[in-house]
């Protein structure tokens, strides 16, 4: 590992606490095991109760088909805060033998410099909101750490890593149309060699309180559907046996997980324009 999170000067007291605080939550066996009976005995439920009157799941064969030898990327496009929750919500809802930890990396602003940022972290993801990534250039560096980390983790069985190629959300008003894909995602499946799951969500809201109201209307106030749809896991083909330190070769893995996203979401398209036609 080139840098270690402690062995670093670039933290601020804040961000050390945190960050160690985090650590010990998702990489050590007892923490993360009491998390993951939060999860099983919270977590999904809470998600299905703002959502199930809305969810319409398609491709779940895709999920239960795989047995893989190591951990799961989750690869899913961005629009909402809530979507890789919502998909872990029904993943977990299958009890898959392949899905027992989970980790969402995310931005470490907020998450990891605010205590407000871990009190949301614990409240809706049992601290799951891991390994941070940095965007302060100061801090960049860091980051490698974050990958390493990712890596290590996806090498072993029923590890789950949820992940956006977009790395933020796509705010435009169409949500068929996708931000490039960031080559950290295509890195972390080269070097980790685990099963890529492409995944699309469309219907969940930022705003959590109109969420949960819109899953109570009825009749013609019914609220937006929720989609998830997963597809085949994603063959990189010759792309696995070239070097995954090659930025060119990170970006195509990238691009090909975000072609297989954006199929899903093609596919959706179509599907609810012959069902409107």
């Amino acid at each position: 590992m080139d840098v270690n999170y402690n062995a670093t000067s670039e933290l601020s007291p804040t961000e050390r606490v945190l960050v160690g605080l985090c650590e010990n939550i998702n990489e050590k066996a007892l923490p993360k095991r009491l998390q993951r009976v939060f999860h099983n005995s919270f977590g999904r439920h809470f998600i299905r109760l703002v959502s199930s009157n809305l969810l319409e799941v398609r491709g779940m064969e895709h999920a239960r088909a795989i047995n893989p030898e190591r951990g799961v990327l989750l690869c899913s496009n961005h629009r909402s805060f809530f979507d890789m929750y919502i998909v872990t919500s029904v993943l977990r809802n299958e009890a898959l033998p392949w899905f027992r930890d989970i980790f969402f990396p995310v931005r470490s602003n907020f998450f990891y410099d605010d205590w407000r940022g871990l009190a949301v972290n614990l409240a809706i993801s049992g601290g799951a909101m891991y390994p941070p990534i940095f965007r302060d250039r100061n801090k960049s560096g860091l980051n490698k750490v974050a990958v390493n980390r990712i890596v290590n983790l996806l090498e072993r069985p029923g590890a789950v890593i949820g992940m956006h190629p977009e790395g933020t959300r796509g705010k435009g008003s169409n949500p068929y149309e996708l931000l490039p894909a960031k080559p950290g995602v295509g890195q972390m499946a080269l070097r980790s060699k685990a099963t890529v799951l492409p995944i699309w969500v469309t219907g969940m809201r930022n705003d959590f309180a109109k969420q949960v109201a819109s899953n109570f209307q009825t009749g013609s106030r019914k609220g937006q559907q929720v989609r998830v749809t997963f597809g085949p896991p994603v063959d990189l083909g010759n792309l696995a046996e070239s070097d995954p330190l090659v930025r060119e070769v990170q970006q195509q893995a990238a691009d090909q997980i975000m072609a297989a996203i954006r199929d899903l979401g093609n596919e959706e398209q179509a599907r609810i324009h012959g069902q409107l036609s």
